[in-house]
């Protein structure tokens, strides 16, 4: 290798190290969840492995233009494939931050399974040995919620499936499948919604997919007075104060 390739190759790894600092820093509440979703296993440095070391790198590069990134990389039976999502309020920086630490995270976490995915507040990221791309994914899913109650649940429930129901309607019909929005509580309170799918799904499977765990919302937040529903093909959050970027 020449010096000039060399110094070209530490310099790439360099800045890449220091994003994985930065990260820490700015994530480093640690991801809200993860799933080594594939009982099958690669061997460390062949070829499967190199496939998702390259794929990594190209969604690292291509995730934060806009938000999204898909891909593949290599020839079956090694093929690697996989996305990455930012949330759609999330800078390019802030995006290309949480990819890269969820790239390494989920690889420390999931160290030789052909198939992983992980979630932060900011971001997704998610590969496998199979082609998921344009199916709803509801294998990979969790909740989660404010331990705290709102005096008259059912009015609030209602109130909260109604926002959701809205956003919803407004997110499979743009661009970025996300929208996030607000409503009246009360004469001063509010409550804050988002809703997002990636965007491997089309507008009637993203439909379809926030309105299968909207319709979810009794099993998980019941009278809380926030609570999330995140699958690995579409997500919602709600919450009693302002959660997102401005």
């Amino acid at each position: 290798m020449s010096l000039s390739k060399f110094i070209s190759s530490f310099n790439l790894l360099l800045s890449f190290a220091l994003l994985i600092l930065q990260a820490y820093t700015v994530f480093g509440h640690g991801p809200l969840f993860h799933f080594c979703s594939s009982s099958e296993n690669f061997t460390s440095n062949g070829p499967y492995e190199n496939n998702l070391n390259k794929l990594a790198g190209d969604l690292y590069i291509q995730t934060p233009q806009s938000g999204f990134g898909f891909g593949s990389s290599g020839q079956n039976p090694d093929q690697s494939y996989g996305l990455a999502l930012c949330r759609g309020d999330v800078s390019s920086s802030d995006c290309k931050t949480c990819v890269a630490e969820a790239s390494g995270e989920i690889r420390k976490r999931c160290p030789y399974n052909k198939a992983a995915i992980i979630w932060y507040d900011y971001c997704l990221f998610k590969y496998s040995d199979k082609k998921f791309f344009g199916q709803i994914d509801n294998r990979n899913k969790f909740y989660m919620w404010n331990v705290r109650v709102v005096s008259d649940p059912d009015s609030f429930n209602q109130k909260t499936k109604e926002l959701l129901t809205q956003l919803a309607k407004e997110a499979y019909a743009t661009p970025k499948l996300y929208v996030s929005g607000d409503s009246k509580l009360g004469e001063s309170d509010k409550l804050y919604g988002l809703v997002q799918c990636t965007r491997d799904l089309s507008n009637a499977d993203c439909q379809k997919c926030l309105n299968g765990i909207i319709g979810e919302l009794p099993s998980c937040c019941d009278g809380k007075e926030g609570g999330r529903v995140v699958s690995g093909s579409c997500n919602f959050r709600y919450e009693i104060y302002p959660f997102v970027n401005a």
